[in-house]
């Protein structure tokens, strides 16, 4: 019989989801900041840069996060480098947030009417006045939606770096259950508390894309 009651699993795993919550936001927060320099580089004029930022989102969008996980952990290793399972995990998920973010951004500029560009440029604005006072606050209305909705998948990421040994809800949900030989129970509540964490985030995405919507026909 097992010593643990339903609540001290509970509790163990609450404690491990701030982890969870943590990991997610360092990397949504961090992936913006990069997606955003990404964004400016695969849009801008600077040959260089774009050829730069497309092979970039193809190589983090093309490849496993699994493996870019056990590349920013065992990677440096072979130099020497001893990488923290909390710097690994945050590393690799905030480079792959930023490859798919700057690509869903891509895809919201590139909804902007040409005229826009066409207007602004005959008002004699340069290009980083457009993007700043005409394109991006369009396409920001756009972003939101799709950008709210990745979120859920950044949460769900997180799962992964319990391999290389960062103890965040999945890896404790293992722990618990090597614990208390209960894998039903403790997986379940596992499982709800994921789908707590991102439902609410998923419900958001889908208000906020049908407000746009209707404001668009509106238009």
């Amino acid at each position: 019989m097992s010593e643990f009651t339903l609540w001290d699993i509970l509790r163990n795993l609450l404690l491990a989801t701030r982890w969870t919550i943590v990991l997610s936001l360092v990397s949504f927060v961090g992936g913006s900041l990069v997606g955003a320099l990404l964004l400016l580089l695969r849009i801008g004029y600077n040959k260089a840069g774009r050829v730069f930022a497309r092979g970039y989102i193809e190589l983090f969008q093309g490849t496993p996060l699994l493996m870019q996980l056990f590349l920013a952990f065992f990677g440096l290793g072979l130099f020497g480098i001893d990488v923290p399972a909390w710097l690994a995990a945050g590393l690799a998920l905030i480079l792959w947030t930023a490859a798919f973010l700057a690509e869903i951004w891509r895809g919201c500029v590139e909804a902007i009417a040409k005229g826009q560009w066409e207007a602004s440029s005959s008002l004699g604005m340069g290009y980083i006045q457009q993007m700043r006072y005409v394109i991006l606050p369009q396409a920001l209305k756009i972003a939101v939606p799709p950008t709210v909705g990745f979120s859920v998948q950044v949460v769900k990421g997180t799962a992964l770096t319990s391999i290389i040994g960062f103890v965040e809800l999945s890896k404790a949900g293992t722990v618990v259950t090597n614990a208390t030989f209960e894998p039903f129970t403790v997986y379940g509540l596992v499982a709800l508390i994921y789908f707590c964490l991102c439902w609410p985030l998923s419900k958001s995405s889908q208000i906020l894309e049908r407000k746009l919507n209707v404001a668009h026909r509106n238009h």
